[in-house]
């Protein structure tokens, strides 16, 4: 199973963090291990002294595909959730300093938090909207309406270049308001207005 990660689709992330605007999506991989789920606490790792939430829309996919065209993308999807991709954000700043690939910064083991998954019939699917509480404080909120790159456009670009299997997972991209947990900290995380996860940091 592969986490298939978009980056810089939300402009206002964009704006914090200072970063372009690109032409294309931005992607970048997880391995299996990344994986956190069942609202297991997240154990901070020793590798790194500043992890940051980054809340994203989350989809599982149904079907293999390969060169999926965009009228079509859909299709692949069977299942939708809220998720965390965590970043150790001091280990990828070092990195970008040092023009370095920054997986070890994203992918490292349970770095990927989702949540229950929904299937995809049962809500419509563009009118999602996704909220983070930290210690039952809205932290981050967004819209699929508001990503740079529509969730069909992303599923025809990477799978020109990944060949993407049933059960792996996409995640689409976050929007502003990331930042820091500490140990201690209670997040959860909502799609439209349901809870699909809650978990502690340790």
């Amino acid at each position: 199973m592969t986490f298939f990660c978009i980056g810089r689709n939300y402009s206002e992330h964009i704006r914090e963090l200072s970063n372009p605007v690109e032409e294309d999506p931005v992607v970048f991989l997880k391995p299996a291990p990344a994986m956190l789920h069942d609202n297991r606490p997240f154990y901070y790792p020793s590798f790194t002294e500043e992890v940051h939430h980054e809340l994203e829309l989350i989809f599982k996919f149904g079907r293999k595909g390969k060169s999926i065209p965009e009228e079509k993308a859909w299709s692949f999807l069977s299942h939708v959730s809220v998720g965390i991709d965590f970043t150790a954000r001091d280990l990828q700043r070092r990195c970008k300093e040092r023009s370095l690939p920054w997986e070890i910064s994203k992918a490292f083991d349970q770095s990927a938090v989702c949540g229950r998954w929904i299937p995809i019939e049962s809500v419509q699917r563009n009118a999602l909207q996704f909220e983070l509480y930290v210690n039952n404080r809205l932290v981050q909120s967004g819209r699929i309406e508001d990503m740079l790159f529509p969730v069909p456009k992303v599923i025809h670009y990477l799978s020109q270049f990944f060949l993407v299997n049933k059960g792996d997972i996409l995640f689409t991209g976050t929007p502003a308001g990331v930042g820091p947990v500490h140990t201690g900290d209670q997040l959860r995380g909502h799609l439209n207005g349901e809870c699909l996860f809650e978990f502690s940091i340790r």
